[in-house]
């Protein structure tokens, strides 16, 4: 479970373009804090402590907004396509024993068998879960595993009041053999040629 990371926040007054810019040139980042049926609230954050916390999937922020409490999930990051900058971040607010539905990545650990590769063509699986309980990550163990052995969203044990919500039959890890690439062998014509060539040309030197 992600700790709670408590952040002090502004209202934010301006919007537009321009004040996104101005926002964002004083190292702050602009955000929106919706949920549970209220009216969104526009505030501006501190950039480098958000940008700590965004590093966490499913962060919880704990925010003081010029005295009011609110408590969010980071939902939505929009980021610059080349430097570490973030533009704007979506909050969704959440309560004490709230269940919400959210991305939780999966890692692997273990040795596969020798003579084999892995291909994991889903890193993230959908769960149902406690608010403030989310797993940063699930771990599944590929140890031993040989060709032909497939992990499936099934497959994965889940922590306690983790409920999965992808579709279980969805692979996420898969075992291949390795495939040997036959590169061929020179023919002996070829080199006999090159025999002859290397010969006539060492004769003509002499």
């Amino acid at each position: 479970m992600a700790d709670r990371i408590k952040i002090s926040a502004e209202s934010r007054e301006e919007f537009g373009k321009g004040a996104a810019r101005r926002i964002r040139r004083d190292a702050k980042i602009p955000a929106v804090i919706y949920g549970h049926g209220e009216e969104p609230v526009h505030v501006v954050l501190p950039g480098h402590e958000t940008m700590l916390a965004a590093r966490h999937s499913n962060a919880i922020l704990s925010l003081d907004v010029e005295g009011k409490n609110y408590l969010t999930m980071i939902k939505d990051v929009q980021r610059h396509a080349i430097r570490p900058e973030i533009y704007h971040m979506d909050l969704l607010t959440v309560r004490r024993g709230e269940r919400v539905e959210v991305e939780v990545a999966v890692q692997v650990e273990g040795e596969i068998a020798p003579g084999n590769i892995l291909t994991q063509p889903e890193t993230v699986i959908v769960v149902d879960v406690d608010a403030l309980d989310v797993p940063e990550h699930i771990t599944v163990s590929v140890e031993g595993r040989t060709d032909g052995e497939h992990i499936t969203a099934a497959d994965i044990e889940l922590p306690e009041d983790v409920n999965l919500v992808s579709e279980p039959e969805m692979a996420v890890v898969n075992i291949h053999a390795e495939i040997e690439q036959d590169l061929g062998e020179t023919p002996e014509g070829e080199e006999g040629e090159e025999s002859s060539e290397d010969s006539a040309s060492e004769s003509a030197e002499a």
